[in-house]
């Protein structure tokens, strides 16, 4: 089969792979779509995964096509969505319930072969099934919204609740769509790239700006929830000044391994704020899923891009100009 592979720090191709063989609990999913995410950015640059080459892609879906000896959940035929989570289960923090925090953690497509493939490897453990009636390439975005739903997990929010997200790409759409689900006073989103605003405003955003300073004649005493899903150390910096007394900010966007930020100790004690981190998903996959179905999100304002296989590296340097919202790999 082809597939994409990163081979080394800043080099990726597609190549013909072997075939996945399932396992007696596996199934072998032909993949309908696969989204690109700034992870698979981190990992074309030499981190996160342990050891290269490697077949990215961590977020798809597809149709299963052949199941293990032991499967009976699944049956040739049915259309899934994969949590590429692999934990242990047996460490510490898998002990605990803490599965994203797993000292052996793994997932598909960023430490064992993914989805950016024209077949791609899955225990039956990490298949949702997709009812009828539901694109089965538009379920890619199950993965990235079950982030979403993890960070959410870890906020403290409370019903009219404001909030101010910075980034609207794909994460922070998909976080503006979850707050405003959740209750929000107001959600308000800033960004720089003026194209991503307008679909904010499509979306039925509160407000959009390009610095909070344009924003916060109506928030003097600053936001509930500030929500960084950039994982630029200057957006960060902002959103920490932007936090009002009680408040919250999550950490939800992936920074560069050494970005540096400065905080404020005193204001933290004073005004009782709580800074927060969220990785990846932890019982989140099948909300995310019943979430998706039932139109939490819409695919056609989410996916702007559909490249194939043969254009991996295309799309990868498109997504990192920051052009377009979900860019979609489609084999």
């Amino acid at each position: 089969m082809k597939a994409a592979v990163i081979s080394a720090p800043g080099e990726v191709s597609v190549e013909s792979v072997p075939d996945p063989t399932p396992g007696p609990r596996d199934v072998v999913v032909k993949v309908a779509a696969c989204g690109i995410c700034g992870t698979d950015l981190h990992i074309l640059e030499g981190e996160f995964a342990p050891t290269l080459p490697v077949v990215p892609g961590h977020e798809f879906a597809g149709e299963v096509v052949a199941v293990g000896t032991d499967v009976t959940e699944f049956a040739t035929g049915d259309q899934v969505a994969v949590d590429p989570s692999l934990h242990c289960g047996e460490c510490h923090y898998c002990r605990r319930a803490r599965g994203n925090l797993c000292e052996n953690w793994a997932a598909i497509g960023v430490t064992t072969a993914g989805g950016a493939a024209e077949y791609a490897l899955a225990p039956v453990k990490n298949c949702y099934r997709l009812p009828d009636g539901v694109s089965t390439g538009d379920a890619a975005l199950i993965e990235p919204l079950s982030c979403a739903v993890r960070g959410f997990d870890v906020l403290p929010r409370m019903l009219a609740d404001h909030y101010l997200i910075y980034g609207a790409g794909t994460m922070g759409l998909m976080m503006m769509e979850l707050a405003k689900r959740a209750g929000a006073g107001s959600v308000n989103v800033v960004d720089l790239n003026s194209k991503r605003l307008e679909t904010a405003r499509e979306l039925g955003c509160s407000g959009t700006a390009t610095s909070a300073d344009e924003l916060t004649g109506g928030f003097p005493r600053g936001w509930d929830v500030v929500v960084d899903c950039t994982g630029v150390a200057a957006a960060i910096s902002d959103g920490l000044s932007r936090v009002g007394r009680g408040g919250t900010f999550l950490q939800f966007g992936v920074a560069a391994y050494d970005a540096r930020v400065q905080i404020e100790p005193y204001k933290i004690y004073n005004q009782e704020i709580t800074i927060t981190g969220s990785m990846a998903v932890l019982h989140s996959f099948e909300r995310a899923g019943d979430l998706f179905v039932n139109g939490a999100l819409r695919p056609d304002v989410m996916i702007s891009d559909r490249f194939p296989l043969a254009d991996y590296a295309t799309a990868l340097d498109q997504f990192k100009a920051g052009v377009g919202r979900k860019i979609q790999i489609v084999p």
